[in-house]
């Protein structure tokens, strides 16, 4: 049987996330943190387990067919890659950091100066796009140190809280780019292959569309119905069923998660009543 290959981070918030989402999609495998290679039991997919800054090498080298990977990763080593798509989860923002006595104005106080850095393509380009010239250090790890012991001026590394920034006497002063999770293709994958993944890509599209909908049921005086819809901006007309008191409808809709609560409000503002509201798993076009 032909497999589409998938290389996912073997551990880690990513991880997670790119496992539950695979789930949500209705393909079975084992996701033992013990294993390294697994074969879905329902679906024509293989996974592979790798660290995180290996992926858009496998996929490049034909080893795997696709991977999910943070975009830092994908444009730093800046592979010729086709992001099918940008997945949303573990978002976190690539920054500038200095010592706390640095006078910080500008990308332009970095002039000359030396910058630690785990990302030397991505800070590069920010820096030229910029017109700073710097003297940039590739570090593989502990970023944060280099500036207390002599060997930087400056740093550049992913941020999420800034806690650690903190603790070893640095400021967050230019958050010049964010990355979330991507998937990434080779290129020039055969036909079959090409299939399988239009088709887990549907999937994944069902379920994070879902993400941002809420599915909603109410009953309202028939005499606002004509408002409704002006209210609830769902995906097409809502679905109208009359009532034993024929003063009275039922209605259901979806409603986007991020206006559900202003829809709600004008919703009780209309008389509503009996408001129910369930979560989607999957949606579809």
């Amino acid at each position: 049987m032909e497999r589409l290959k998938i290389a996912i981070q073997k551990k880690g918030r990513l991880s997670e996330d790119s496992l539950q989402l695979i789930k949500d999609c209705g393909v079975h495998f084992n996701s033992s943190s013990r294993v390294l290679r697994a074969e879905s039991s329902n679906f024509p997919i293989e996974f592979l387990f790798l660290r995180d800054d290996d992926i858009p090498s496998y996929v490049y080298d034909g080893v795997a067919d696709i991977g999910i990977v943070g975009r830092n990763e994908h444009d730093e080593q800046n592979f010729p890659l086709d992001i099918v798509r940008d997945l949303g989860f573990a978002k976190c923002r690539l920054s500038i950091a200095v010592p706390n006595e640095f006078e910080y104005d500008s990308v332009k106080s970095l002039e000359g100066k030396r910058i630690a850095t785990s990302y030397p393509t991505i800070l590069g380009a920010y820096l030229k796009e910029n017109g700073v010239s710097s003297r940039v250090y590739e570090i593989s790890g502990s970023v944060e140190i280099t500036p207390s012991v002599g060997v930087s001026d400056a740093i550049c590394d992913l941020v999420s809280t800034g806690a650690t920034l903190a603790s070893n006497g640095l400021k967050e002063v230019d958050a010049f780019y964010t990355s979330t999770a991507v998937m990434i293709a080779h290129p020039n994958l055969p036909a079959a292959k090409k299939e399988i993944l239009e088709r887990l890509l549907m999937r994944m599209d069902a379920v994070r569309k879902a993400m941002d909908y809420k599915y909603i049921m109410f009953n309202l005086p028939k005499k606002h119905l004509s408002e409704v819809a002006g209210i609830i901006h769902g995906m097409k007309s809502p679905t109208v069923t009359p009532l034993v008191d024929d003063q009275w409808v039922s209605v259901q809709t979806v409603v986007l998660e991020d206006l559900f609560w202003d829809v709600l409000e004008k919703l009780k503002a209309l008389g509503a009543q009996g408001i129910l509201v369930t979560a989607i798993e999957k949606m579809a076009d």
